[in-house]
């Protein structure tokens, strides 16, 4: 029962708005200034109590009622940790990213704390969430827990080479915290180390070899932990991105994917293969792919601080 009711909680033009900043080129990505969602009210399992949950996606502004599995709309390049899960037929949803006023438009925000499970008032199960947005696209509805890599398209079509992620961000960091890791399985457990809220983009060179597998080198990475509560908004925040083999600051957080960790992707056949690293690429390449994501936990799935709390805002590309 309790492993029946865990779920998996873990191309085109892109880019719009133009505005020239001191000789920059800055281009907002789309639907990155978070100001449209899609409402998504799903009924969950007389298993679970019958209940309907609302859970959201970054797209073109509409509600959906009809309780199907979701696929990016209108050319949002976002995908979010949101689930629909039915593992043996029993439909569950978990929300951690939600939209929130901000001024006169919206943003994103992301929490990571527990998503609780209640079967028939006997099986009670504690899941760690943590919010997390990404260029890609999550394959609902999620059936299983194994490798959650393989539950989601990492990565969208992507050819320039920009000199920064821009975004605006706040961060709302708990006194006490702790990393808890809860499956759902077993008992709950404090692990040692702090926790973080994180922002990254990797730029990859990928190709499919004639067995329709797919591998990538990395050409361009760009990527920032935040370890504490910020005041307020941080407008205009830059993360650089280092072209070729990192060095220099933050350089010891800019690490290949481990092949046991690969992301996924659809190759020329249709099927969904790990798309696996090898190397550092020549500074000078051309990316094929880009991966932006922003997450309200830096560790493993079902791993995070619960209230940690990361907001992100019109997030784009600074040339």
């Amino acid at each position: 029962m309790r492993k029946l009711l865990i779920m998996v909680l873990c191309a085109g033009s892109m880019l719009f708005c133009v505005p020239e900043m001191s000789g920059q080129k800055f281009q907002l990505l789309n639907y990155g200034d978070f100001d449209q969602w899609v409402t998504r009210n799903i009924k969950e399992s007389r298993l679970l109590g019958g209940k309907t949950r609302t859970t959201y996606e970054i797209g073109p502004t509409q509600t959906d009622n009809s309780g199907k599995a979701y696929s990016n709309l209108g050319g949002s390049p976002w995908g979010t940790s949101n689930v629909l899960a039915k593992p043996s037929g029993v439909t569950k949803v978990s929300t951690a990213v939600f939209p929130e006023a901000r001024g006169k438009g919206k943003c994103a925000k992301l929490v990571c704390d527990y998503e609780h499970c209640k079967a028939l008032g006997i099986v009670n199960i504690d899941v760690i969430v943590g919010g997390t947005i990404f260029t890609g696209q999550m394959l609902e509805p999620i059936k299983s827990t194994s490798n959650p890599y393989s539950k989601m398209i990492m990565g969208v079509p992507f050819t320039a080479r920009p000199r920064s992620l821009r975004f605006d961000y706040k961060v709302s960091m708990p006194t006490a915290n702790e990393r808890i890791y809860s499956s759902g399985f077993g008992s709950k457990k404090t692990l040692p180390g702090r926790d973080h809220a994180e922002a990254y983009i990797y730029l990859q060179r990928r190709w499919e070899d004639e067995k329709g597998n797919l591998y990538a080198k990395r050409v361009g990475t760009g990527i920032e932990h935040f370890t504490r509560s910020t005041a307020g908004w941080e407008n205009g925040h830059d993360v650089d991105i280092v072209y070729g083999s990192p060095s220099g600051r933050n350089a010891s957080l800019m690490k290949l994917i481990p092949q046991s960790k690969s992301y996924y992707a659809k190759n020329s056949k249709g099927k969904l293969v790990p798309v696996k690293e090898v190397g550092w690429d020549d500074a000078g390449a051309t990316p094929t792919h880009m991966i932006v994501m922003f997450s309200a936990s830096g560790g493993e799935p079902y791993t995070g601080t619960p209230g940690l709390t990361l907001w992100v805002d019109n997030v784009g590309l600074v040339y």
